[in-house]
């Protein structure tokens, strides 16, 4: 089963992509002071250029469904905390697990990837 679909419930969207043109910000709230002009952060960009919480994860996720040596893991779940891509459960070896980190670590916005939650082997 693909990452976004075992993750996230979703499948690809038809023009997806790992590293997506940014939209516009969500509308300004009175809280945060912002305005529509200015453009969502890297780790909130969804999979199209939208706003999405969870944007960074599902990214990761897309590119892990894209790489062939790691795209039927099914043991390891994808997350993330600001920046920080953070991977949780098990994984079959050392090696995938490297894997995993490498391409996490290209998709743009993640400044960090956490393995804490990683068992391997």
């Amino acid at each position: 089963m693909a990452w976004l679909q075992r993750l996230f419930g979703i499948n690809k969207p038809q023009n997806a992509q790992v590293s997506p043109n940014p939209g516009p910000a969500p509308a300004a709230t009175a809280a945060t002071n912002t305005t529509a002009q200015e453009t969502i952060p890297p780790e909130r960009m969804g999979l199209t250029g939208e706003y999405d919480q969870s944007g960074l994860a599902k990214r990761v996720a897309l590119a892990f469904d894209q790489d062939a040596e790691i795209d039927d893991i099914e043991t390891v779940f994808v997350a993330q905390t600001g920046g920080t891509v953070v991977l949780k459960g098990k994984a079959p070896n050392q090696a995938i697990l490297d894997k995993m980190v490498n391409v996490a670590r290209t998709v743009r916005g993640a400044t960090s990837v956490d393995t804490s939650q990683v068992e391997v082997g």
